[in-house]
């Protein structure tokens, strides 16, 4: 994982996610779980962007 992908996985997790996977599914349930809260969106992020 590159910096970015770490630092935009903190701040904006379903950017990094949507960067790594484009648009699909898994973009879906990170904006879901980021709007929950946030730090399940920033762990689901990490994950999988692994």
């Amino acid at each position: 994982m590159s910096i970015l992908t770490i630092v935009l996985s903190i701040l904006l997790p379903p950017v990094a996610v949507a960067m790594k996977h484009g648009v699909g599914t898994t973009l879906l349930i990170s904006i879901l779980l980021t709007i929950l809260g946030w730090f399940p969106g920033v762990i689901h992020a990490l994950i999988v962007n692994k």
